[in-house]
């Protein structure tokens, strides 16, 4: 007969056992991930593996630098943190083509259930609704898709940033760019592959730089956003395979990159700023960005058989209530005022009748 200590021991093994197990199953499942690199004291991410939808990233990002969102997000990742003090600047980067890199130990990660594609435009546009006359830096870049999005500050201080795919092969080449300093070990600076994996590695120092020569704009009240996509790793694994040198090699090198830029970011915005990396191996759907050409026609007006009312803003509620209590106020204050005028005496509530009256009698 084993004594109950035996057994507690051997309970509690089989509870390891099966942490062990679930937390290989959540791996296995859900295996691209959510990293915060760098993030202040004002916000808080909880270390743990709670899985945490694609689609609510932009959701993090938004309530991350205190902006509110339309749908509660459920997710204990992201925990309450100081309301007065919101970092100043939130940075994603997003890399396609590996689902998890080697990254440090200092960060905290969480694996993303249903990776769909997703973009910032909500966190962009609420910066540039409630900041526009600070005119915030928003950047929101693709090198690999020469995709730029730009607003605010970011038109002067990023104007020399190499945003085509030529521009950024020239700025490879250049004295100063990352080939006289980066360990390029089996990657080639002949093969156009390699080339776009680096040039977009080139575009992280080159942001960081151009930064440092505004300091200024990182002390100011009003929110900034960067959002990046990268894309060359994915290249070098379809070119080389995931299993090659090539592959072994980028990915470290591009691990070492995204702390430093990191830091760096971290360090210009005096410890204010929340870094995020997401690694994705590939998109359930494809992101299709919505456009209109000249020549499309306006849709036809779908009838409504059942009659319903269409679907009204979260602001209503806010709207209605303004509305309501301001005319109750009016319609009060006219009651008030029309009662007044009613039961007025001529004789001593109004100074018109009074003068006139002691007029008349010194005549």
């Amino acid at each position: 007969m084993q004594s109950p200590s035996a057994l507690a021991t051997a309970a509690m093994q089989r509870d390891g056992l099966a942490l062990c197990a679930l937390a290989v199953l959540v791996a296995g499942v859900f295996g691209d991930e959510f990293s915060v690199l760098r993030s202040p004291q004002s916000v808080v991410f909880r270390d743990g593996s709670w899985p945490i939808p694609g689609e609510r990233i932009p959701d993090v990002a938004a309530l991350s630098m205190g902006f509110s969102i339309e749908e509660d997000l459920s997710w204990p990742g992201l925990a309450v943190g100081d309301l007065f003090h919101r970092p100043r600047a939130t940075v994603l980067v997003t890399v396609k083509g590996v689902d998890k890199l080697m990254l440090p130990k200092n960060g905290i990660s969480y694996p993303i259930e249903n990776a769909v594609p997703f973009s910032l435009d909500s966190v962009a546009n609420a910066i540039h609704t409630l900041f526009s006359e600070e005119t915030p830096v928003v950047l929101q870049l693709a090198p690999s898709e020469e995709r730029v999005y730009m607003v605010g500050k970011a038109n002067s201080v990023f104007e020399d940033l190499s945003v085509t795919l030529r521009q950024l092969r020239n700025r490879l080449f250049q004295d100063n760019s990352i080939l006289s300093s980066l360990p390029l070990n089996s990657l080639s600076r002949n093969n156009e592959v390699d080339l776009l994996f680096l040039s977009e590695l080139q575009v992280l120092h080159d942001i960081s730089s151009l930064l440092s020569r505004h300091k200024h704009l990182a002390k100011d009240h009003s929110p900034d956003l960067y959002s990046l996509e990268l894309a060359g790793l994915e290249e070098i694994g379809k070119r080389y395979g995931e299993d090659s040198q090539q592959f072994k090699d980028a990915s470290q090198i591009l691990v070492d990159s995204l702390q430093k830029f990191a830091d760096e970011m971290y360090n210009l915005y005096g410890g204010n700023a929340v870094v995020e990396v997401v690694t994705v191996k590939t998109f359930n759907t494809p992101f299709v960005r919505k456009t209109r050409s000249i020549l499309q026609t306006s849709p036809a007006k779908t009838d409504n058989p059942f009659n319903l009312g269409y679907p009204y803003n979260y602001n209503y509620a806010v709207i209605f209530n303004i509305i309501l209590w301001i005319m109750i106020g009016l319609a009060l204050a006219v009651i008030v005022i029309s009662y007044n005028l009613w039961n007025m005496d001529p004789g001593y509530d109004s100074i018109i009748y009074r003068m006139t009256n002691q007029k008349i009698r010194m005549d």
